[in-house]
Order: C-alpha cells, then structure tokens, then sequence
C-alpha cells in the first residue's frame, strides 16, 4: 500500500503510518498541482491538510486510490462528490481541534475582560499606564453560548470553572441535554438580553448568517462583550463595527471573518477595543499532533482492517451495493431534510419506517442517510453519515426505525415522522418513480401530494375557498418566482386543504410575509431540498 502525504502533518503521525507492514510512505510537501497528478497514479491513500487539491482530475488519475484523509475539519480542497462517484472514502477529524478552539474563546474572553494585548503593546511602546487598561472580572457574570455542540460545550465548562452562569441557546438542542451540562436553555432573545459576554459556536448556513446584527445588538446590555471563534459571517461585521464604535458592545475578539485573510483595509483593523487573531483556532501543537496521528490512524483503519470513521461521504459498501442504494440514499437524504424544515427546532423524537422492498435491502445507511440529510442545515459540515447519529444524541434526538410488513400502495415507501415535545407529527413519505428511480415526495403531514424531491417548495396549509391558487400564483409571479409544479390535497371541501409549489427561485421575505400574513394561510414554509 502507497499512502502519499501531500501536506505537512505531525511526524507521529507519518511514523505511525510507515510503521504498518506492507505500507510505503512518500512525503511530498508543496507540491505543484502537476506533480500531485504525477505522484498519485499508484497510491492507495492520500493524507491533506487545506493546502493540497484534491480535485475531480486528481482522483481520475489515482485508479488505485482508496481514502483520502483530512487532517481536520473543513474538506473544501476535496471534491467530494467526485470521490464519492469513484468509491473513494474521504474522511477528517472533526474533534481534534475542540480544546485547542475552546480555549481560544477562552483567551479571547480573557482578553475582552482584561486589555492584556492593548496594554502590552504600550509597555512595549514605551509607556506606563495603569489607567488606562482597567478591567471587569469573569466571576459572577453571565456568559451566554450560541450554540452548544462540542466546542461551545468546552466553552461552558471553563466558563462555569471560572464562576459564571452560562446560558445557551441552541434551538436543537433537547432541555435533558442543557439539565445535565448545568447550563440555562434559554431563547436567543433572552441570552442576548442577559448575558454580560457572549461567544457564538455555530456553523455558517443560511440561518446563521448575520445571527448577530443590528438587531441583535439592540437586544444587548450596553458594555456586552462577545467573542467568535467559529465561523465568519455569524456576527455581521459592519454592525459589529459600529456597535463598538457607540459603547453598546464594550470589547470584542474574532478569530474568524467574512473574507480571510482579513483585508488590509478593513475598518476592524482601527478599532482599539478588538481583538484580532489570524483564524488561530487549531493552530496548537497538541491540535496539530491530535489530527496529524488521528488520520494516519484512520487510514490505517481502512486499508488494513475495512473500519471507516469519521467519514464525510458513503463508500462503505461496495460499488455494486451503491449502484442499488444510490436513489433510496438520495431519497431519504431530502425526506430528512424535508421534515427538519416543516418541524419545530426541538424535537423529541424521529422515526423512520421503510415499507415493500426497502425492508429488503440493508436500511443502514439509508438511515444514516436521513439523519444526516435532517441535520445538515443544523450542524453544517460537521454532520456527516457516520456522525449523524452521535450528534442526534447530543441533542437529545430519539431515533426509532421501524421495517413495516403493513400493505401501502407502492412497493417502496419511505416515511420520515419528527415528534416535538407536545407530541404532535411532522411527517413526510416518499417513493421511487419510473425506470430510472427519481425520488418523489407523495404525501406532507399526512396529505396526499405528488412533486419531485429536488429545489425549492413552497409549503401552505390554507383554508379550502376558492381563489386560493389564483393568489399564490398572482404573489409569486408580482415576486418574479416562476412555478414549476404544484400539487394540491384536500380531504373535505371547505377545511383545510395543502398546496406544495415547486418553484425556480426563492420568493422575497416580502413575498414570503405577504403570504403568512394572509387570514386563510394557516401554514407557510420554504423549504430547499
């Protein structure tokens, strides 16, 4: 077996590859795109940092090639699609990192408390000033978390070490959960209300952005501090700048932002109260080491015992076996993303029942497949198909997969059930359509619907009277939304009745209020698949 490390990673982590029987270790740091594409067509595993390509054309000329691994978190110098087509596993180490970042925070927090970087630049500017550089203490203030996976669950233990109550917010996350961490669960309206500090720890997506801006700020005690060590563009810059410019936000530390590296103009640069690091987070020895010795011991794992961990993609099955599950994977990848979308941020429980011939096939990584597809606008790229289910614990998520020997119209049926905590079902079903077995959405909540499991839906429960499909149309077409499909179910006239609007672009937020905001709405969701 040939590994090539393309990047450099511990040397405990190199020996520990050159040590296995039958293994041969090239080390190639800083290749050139071309020598990479050279050096490849005879390895079987490739170990990266974020400096290498790992592009479709590299894993075209690697015939041999079995995993590529990813000393850390983010795979964005991997084409993992590509990879996946080619039965190649990638796979990272999403913990290896966590106490090198939540001690960061910490020294960020440290930081905002007491003005140790300002101060030392004055000392060594000559200078001897005790008044200006006073301080607050940590002791006996609230620190609010947004976000409590594994980083901001570090973050919390300190915090509470240091004598601080600790609120969090994560609207995923189940109440048990914040009961046994002697954390508050609150709303982020009341830990931005609350806290005297706070530190945000959630993945960049489309919810996350901008989380903290103006808006929030308004919210804030004036002299709050806050702190992100996590990702870019959760903290709107520009308000953040001007809320340190007024006093409303008294100190401040990022590690992250929008555009890295950090522009050299960038108005952060100018503001005394800030505190800046170049995206240090991992940037530890022991972080580094931890990765470095983490994913040699993985690749070791798959070329010499088939044990995948820590996988981003599907490949442990064969390619026969993922030529079959491929169109049940995609199908329930949407079914989970689907119910996470029309569902309540908690849940208390998901279950998954397969009918006709799912039950026949191995239902495991469909599975893993729908958890995934559930959380991955929750836990952004941490989540992965080997993950999923730990990370659902961590919030509290029951899972309960049931295969149903019950008679249903189709001779394959998917059904997708999330259970809040009052009880009540948000579901969704699906199927495989035709020869070449596109997925297909056949009921919501329990209606009978019939659109394609892809895009972009629009989701409405109104009430049965005529005119309604005229007004969504009239809304969405004064918006310049195009339709695609619809569907539409009803079970008596004059209740309820259920419309999905597939659409070719996103309705406006005044399109979307407009359509909340009408009496006979009695449900409104987008939802992108």
């Amino acid at each position: 077996m040939k590994i090539l490390v393309a990047d450099k990673i511990s040397p405990k982590g190199v020996e520990l590859l050159r040590q296995q029987p039958g293994f041969e270790v090239i080390e190639a740091y800083n290749s050139t795109p071309e020598k990479v594409l050279s050096l490849v067509k005879d390895v079987h595993a490739i170990a990266v940092r974020s400096e290498t390509q790992i592009s479709a054309e590299v894993l075209a000329a690697a015939p041999l090639l079995k995993v590529v691994g990813r000393a850390g978190v983010g795979v964005d110098n991997v084409d993992v699609e590509a990879a996946t087509a080619r039965g190649v596993v990638v796979m990272n180490t999403p913990s290896g990192n966590t106490i090198a970042t939540a001690e960061l925070t910490f020294t960020h927090m440290l930081c905002g408390a007491r003005p140790v970087p300002q101060a030392a630049a004055s000392m060594k500017a000559g200078k001897w000033d005790r008044k200006s550089y006073g301080g607050i203490e940590l002791f006996r203030k609230t620190l609010g978390v947004v976000g409590l996976g594994r980083i901001g669950g570090e973050v919390a233990k300190r915090a509470q070490a240091f004598g601080m109550r600790v609120l969090a917010y994560d609207p995923y996350l189940a109440p048990s959960r914040a009961k046994a961490m002697q954390v508050e669960g609150v709303t982020l309206d009341e830990l931005l209300k609350q806290a005297d500090y706070i530190t945000v720890h959630m993945p960049l997506t489309d919810a996350t952005k901008d989380m903290i801006d103006e808006a929030a700020f308004e919210k804030c005690k004036k002299g709050v501090r806050i702190f992100n060590c996590a990702r870019g563009g959760i903290i709107k810059e520009m308000a953040l700048v001007e809320a340190l410019k007024s006093g409303k936000v008294a100190a401040a530390g990022l590690d992250v932002f929008e555009e890295e590296p950090l522009p050299a103009d960038h108005p952060f640069r100018g503001i005394p109260n800030l505190v800046l690091t170049p995206h240090l987070g991992a940037s530890t020895a022991e972080a580094q080491e931890s990765v470095g010795i983490e994913i040699a011991e993985q690749i070791i794992d798959v070329l010499s015992n088939g044990i995948i961990r820590n996988a981003v993609n599907m490949p442990s099955i064969d390619a026969a076996a993922l030529k079959i599950l491929g169109p049940y994977l995609d199908l329930g990848t949407k079914l989970g993303s689907l119910v996470q979308q029309i569902a309540p941020q908690q849940i208390a429980s998901l279950r998954f029942t397969y009918f006709g011939k799912v039950c026949e096939i191995d239902s495991n990584a469909i599975t893993r497949a729908i958890e995934r597809g559930f959380l991955r606008r929750i836990s952004g790229e941490e989540v992965n198909y080997v993950n999923a289910p730990m990370l659902l614990q961590r919030l509290g998520v029951n899972v309960d997969v049931v295969k149903s020997n019950a008679e249903c119209d189709y001779t394959e049926l998917i059904a997708v059930e999330a259970i809040d905590g009052e009880g009540k079902s948000h579901s969704a079903q699906g199927t495989l359509i035709g020869k070449t077995a596109q997925p297909r959405i056949i009921t919501i909540n329990g209606r009978d619907v019939e659109v394609p499991a892809e895009g972009k839906l629009l989701v409405l429960e109104n009430i049965d009277q005529p005119g309604m499909v005229g007004l969504i149309g009239t809304l969405l077409g004064k918006d310049g939304v195009n339709i695609a499909d619809m569907s539409l179910s009803r079970i008596t006239p004059g209740g309820t009745a259920y419309m999905v609007v597939l659409v070719d672009t996103e309705p406006s937020e005044h399109a979307r209020k407009e359509i909340k905001n009408n009496p006979a709405i009695k449900l409104a969701k987008f939802v992108q698949l």
